[in-house]
């Protein structure tokens, strides 16, 4: 978003990135001390049990002492964007102007960088509040191309993330769940206007996605709950040197003790001596 942009006006800009008008007058509301609470509890116990849904998480929470109602814990999960990783029955229906896609990585032999791209969005607590974070990563190399950070599930964040990581290369195919920031109009548009196959996992098919599970579960460990932002600024600056550090630095076992940007490179220098041989 521009707000002194001399052509396209605060409206205008709302539409083409499809965000709700009501985003520009957007304010946090505070956050209780205890709802606070309960969401640090519920994200590091969902980080640990994925499987966890609304009435384990409630019993849990009671257990730990925490007189909490099932309504209570479904709003905060609903508020955090997390979702039990099983198939679960159709509980919403979806906007009827969504184009959704077929899966397509079933059985796919993932072999050089960029064939495929996923992303997701996690959520991430600060000392008061909390903010949403998105990853666009290759698959084959782990590599985390861009992310964004928001204070709203809106779609802009998500659609700067990936307009960033198509600055520089583009991938067969994207792979995300049915969210509707990724189902939304101009996500979609940005990458067929590409060319790029688009793939979406099934509704509680987390699983599908998982090697975002993975790498949101590498971030939080890592990271996240080492620290305590004091503000988005703050976990932006301390974020980026993380993924700095993932992509740069961080030697990953399932990449024969390699880290993400040598992979991503090799392959990319593979394919190129390829296409010019």
């Amino acid at each position: 978003m521009e707000p002194t942009h001399s052509q396209i006006s605060l409206l205008r800009q709302c539409d083409l990135l499809d965000i709700a008008r009501s985003t520009l007058y957007y304010r946090c509301a505070p956050v209780s001390d205890l709802n606070d609470r309960l969401m640090r509890l519920i994200d590091e116990q969902y980080t640990r049990a994925p499987f966890y849904g609304v009435p384990r998480v409630t019993a849990w929470l009671r257990a730990e002492g925490y007189a909490v109602n099932p309504k209570r814990v479904r709003r905060l999960m609903r508020l955090m964007n997390l979702y039990a990783v099983y198939p679960k029955p159709r509980t919403s229906v979806a906007d009827q102007t969504h184009k959704k896609y077929p899966y397509l990585l079933k059985d796919l032999d993932i072999a050089f960088a960029d064939a495929v791209w996923c992303t997701d969005i996690t959520y991430i607590r600060m000392r008061k509040g909390y903010v949403y974070l998105v990853a666009v990563m290759d698959w084959f190399s782990r590599y985390v191309l861009s992310w964004e950070l928001s204070k709203t599930l809106e779609s802009g964040f998500c659609v700067t993330a990936l307009q960033r990581s198509l600055m520089d290369a583009q991938p067969l195919i994207f792979n995300s769940d049915q969210g509707a920031q990724f189902t939304s109009l101009v996500f979609s548009g940005e990458l067929e206007k590409l060319g790029v196959r688009i793939s979406m996992v099934g509704r509680g098919r987390c699983f599908d996605n998982i090697l975002v599970e993975r790498l949101w579960r590498t971030v939080k460990y890592e990271e996240v709950y080492l620290k305590e932002y004091e503000d988005i600024e703050s976990a932006v600056a301390s974020l980026g040197g993380y993924f700095n550090f993932y992509n740069n630095e961080r030697l990953h076992q399932s990449l024969d003790y390699q880290t993400p940007a040598k992979v991503y490179r090799d392959s990319c220098n593979s394919q190129l001596a390829k296409d010019l041989s």
